[in-house]
């Protein structure tokens, strides 16, 4: 058995779902069992993937609400009992944490019941649940030059430069994914999302724009339409509006894409946020991208993520303190008819991707279970 523990966002879900595909692909008699949180995105996604798992009650600590500190430590308290008490029945060879608070019950029990403990970090700032239970993981997967850093010393020599783990590239069905969300073939595809919640800024910015290409202020190339991830707490509010704007027939909103592979097969072009796990996935997928970091992200490693690849020729670096609905527009239609600067542009996307990472990460974890 090899537990995998981390969620709350899909950012620390999806390494986790991705390793584990990997570990399967090479030993498939291994038993996959997930921990998460009952408040995070994996009590929506693991029982539509049927895989086993065990949520808790575990809560992240929002610094802006008053009294979060005490509830957050008996839902943790509670979290850790539960997570013994499974552990104690499950008997895994090896844990392996993907970050957020929701891999924290499963790490903290490894760690003092010396089962093996191995650490993915995708940020290239070191998380809290990274950075507390470092000095007891066998191995500590990283993404970024310099993660390690951010580290204890006495643990950077376990640490390994992986790259973030991404799921397998599809196959390239381009006409058969368009298909699917009904997209014309002929067409030039901008996908917008904004992480696994969606982003009401990015919506706004996107519904000011479409309701000046509506108004006729702005222009709209023929062939262009929106595939777009709006968020399950945003969708209400943006199809609202999208029924006052007419529902424009080139607009695909939906709440929230969990066939990932076929979206970013259909896309000629992203505008998103920077956070690790999705620019790993658009450099795993060749496919350039308008890249708007999250002004509230933690040591501002959002910004970095985007100047990296915006230097090195694969996006389009557009911080939102310099956004209005027009100059999103102005980029991404300017992108839409400039085929070489895409080519160009999905060359260098390409060449810094790490499709290995997956599998090299499973290897360390089947290491781990052998050893």
């Amino acid at each position: 058995v090899v537990l995998f523990a981390g969620g709350g966002t899909g950012g620390h879900l999806y390494p986790a779902l991705n390793i584990a595909h990997a570990l399967r692909c090479r030993r498939p008699n291994i038993r996959v069992v997930f921990m998460g949180a009952t408040r995070g995105i994996e009590a929506r996604i693991l029982p539509q993937k049927d895989e086993e798992h065990f949520l808790l009650p575990v809560r992240g600590l929002d610094r802006g609400l008053r009294g979060a500190f005490w509830r957050t430590i008996p839902a943790l308290a509670t979290s850790l009992l539960e997570a013994a008490r499974v552990m104690r029945r499950l008997q895994p060879g090896a844990v392996v944490i993907t970050g957020g608070y929701a891999s924290a019950p499963a790490g903290v029990i490894a760690a003092f019941t010396g089962v093996p403990l191995l650490i993915q970090e995708q940020n290239a700032v070191p998380g809290i649940v990274t950075r507390a239970l470092s000095r007891f993981a066998k191995t500590i997967h990283t993404a970024f030059e310099g993660t390690a850093e951010g580290l204890p010393l006495g643990v950077r020599n376990r640490v390994c430069l992986t790259g973030n783990p991404v799921r397998p590239k599809g196959l390239g069905r381009r006409s058969q994914a368009r298909d699917l969300f009904q997209l014309p073939d002929e067409s030039f595809v901008v996908l917008i999302v904004g992480g696994s919640q969606g982003s009401e800024s990015l919506n706004k910015l996107l519904l000011t724009a479409l309701d000046a290409v509506v108004a006729r202020s702005l222009d709209r190339p023929d062939h262009l339409h929106i595939l777009w991830s709006t968020g399950p707490r945003h969708h209400k509010a943006v199809q609202a509006t999208l029924d006052e704007l007419g529902n424009p027939n080139w607009v695909h909103p939906s709440p929230y894409f969990d066939n990932m592979s076929d979206v970013y097969a259909a896309a000629d072009l992203t505008v998103g946020r920077a956070g690790a796990m999705f620019t790993a996935e658009l450099l795993n997928q060749g496919l350039p991208g308008i890249l708007v970091p999250l002004p509230s992200a933690a040591a501002d490693h959002q910004t970095h993520n985007a100047r990296a690849l915006a230097e090195a020729g694969a996006a389009v670096f557009a911080p939102e303190s310099e956004l209005t609905g027009e100059i999103l527009w102005a980029q991404l239609t300017r992108l839409a008819g400039d085929q070489v600067s895409l080519e160009r542009m999905a060359v260098a996307a390409a060449s810094l991707a790490r499709p290995e990472a997956a599998d090299q990460i499973a290897a360390s974890v089947e290491r781990l279970v052998a050893s």
